[in-house]
């Protein structure tokens, strides 16, 4: 039977486009939902700051009246005019195994795209680098983490088949966080000394950001720069990541490397993984769900690196290691032993040799598409 396109009108579309996996993914062991809340936001122009540069369409393919496939069209104006491109990306793409499906969803923002000039598309993208990107194509097996994609292994195939091909791919790796400590943490005294930089060391994590929140997104906009696609935050941005996600963090695993005028020039942030928690409440925080958050924050044996950022000319001084001192030694204290790290461009070279003297483990394999229209 034929797929109908129909696009995302109103409130009750929405919820339907943003529960659709919750019924597809039902027999996974390894699929984490997303916090239903954050994609309600997601999609808010008053409360994402991503639409000042963005647009969008949601779409849902029907069969029958049914739900079979759901996709994002989204145009991100600032990176097209930065990298000096014509892309429609699509995200937020999950299809049951059907050819037909994954074509009629192509199409749909293919033609939104090209109706507003673009030339190609990309994805799984979001509106920015916050956002989940990149298809997982290798690791179906572990459970997924709580700030990234997972699909099933047919979505490589049928994307590839209706016409997309491979741009980039993101590996993630999972470390061992021994007891004792790395060797080179020996040095840490001596980069102190010789670079004039130190670890922050204060109380709650909302000191830490009224006191250097908004510098440290503008370094992590600098630091990241260079990378494919990267689109920098506006200041709404970073202040609705930071009301938002800085009351759940832990100063214990955050790590900011100041320099001697008290300027941050590099810094890690991590949360013990709530994969678990979220996924047993269904990406609901009422009535149960901060419970299980709460827990897993205080109780976990696994963290999850979410950013981590240096200075370009800080690079090469040692900032890393004071940076991943810090949060080894909580850590330890806490009895976690392993940490995943976000997705890292397989060719950047530089952040991978970071964490050369950690035991590290291949974990998960993540794609972009392309194709041109």
């Amino acid at each position: 039977m034929s797929i109908t396109i129909s696009p995302v009108e109103t409130r009750r579309d929405l919820r339907r486009f943003i529960t659709f996996p919750e019924r597809l993914y039902k027999d996974s062991a390894n699929w984490v939902p997303a916090l239903i809340g954050d994609e309600f936001d997601t999609f808010n122009p008053r409360k994402n700051g991503a639409f000042e540069y963005c647009e969008a369409r949601c779409f849902l393919a029907l069969r029958d009246g049914e739900i079979v496939g759901r996709v994002a069209a989204i145009i991100n104006h600032h990176a097209n005019r930065d990298w000096n491109q014509k892309n429609v990306r699509f995200g937020w793409m999950d299809f049951i195994e059907d050819l037909s499906v994954v074509e009629a969803l192509v199409g749909a923002v293919s033609a939104w795209g090209r109706e507003r000039g673009c030339d190609t598309l990309k994805g799984p993208w979001g509106f920015t680098d916050m956002d989940k990107e990149g298809l997982l194509v290798e690791g179906y097996e572990h459970l997924s983490p709580f700030t990234c994609l997972y699909n099933y292994p047919y979505y490589d195939r049928l994307l590839q088949e209706a016409g997309l091909r491979k741009d980039v791919d993101w590996t993630q790796r999972i470390v061992e966080i021994p007891a004792e400590m790395p060797p080179m943490f020996q040095y840490a005294d001596l980069i102190r000394q010789r670079y004039g930089l130190h670890v922050y060391k204060g109380g709650s994590t909302r000191e830490l950001a009224d006191k250097y929140g908004m510098s440290i997104f503008h370094m992590y906009n600098e630091s990241f720069a260079p990378l494919f696609q990267f689109t920098p935050l506006t200041d709404r941005q970073i202040k609705r990541y930071l009301q938002t996600y800085v009351p759940i963090l832990d100063p214990r695993f955050i790590a900011i490397c100041l320099n001697e005028q008290d300027q941050p020039v590099g810094f890690a942030f991590c949360v013990p993984s709530l994969s678990k928690a979220v996924k047993r409440c269904g990406g609901r925080l009422f009535p149960f769900g901060f419970a299980h958050i709460l827990h897993a924050l205080r109780h976990n044996d696994t963290l999850e690196a979410l950013l981590i950022g240096i200075l370009p000319e800080y690079q090469g001084k040692g900032a890393s290691v004071l940076l991943f001192q810090h949060i080894h030694e909580n850590c330890v204290a806490a009895g976690i032993d392993k940490m995943i790290l976000n997705p890292q461009l397989e060719e950047n070279f530089k952040v991978q040799s970071l964490f050369g003297e950690y035991k590290t483990e291949p974990f998960m394999r993540r794609r972009a598409y392309t194709m041109s229209l």
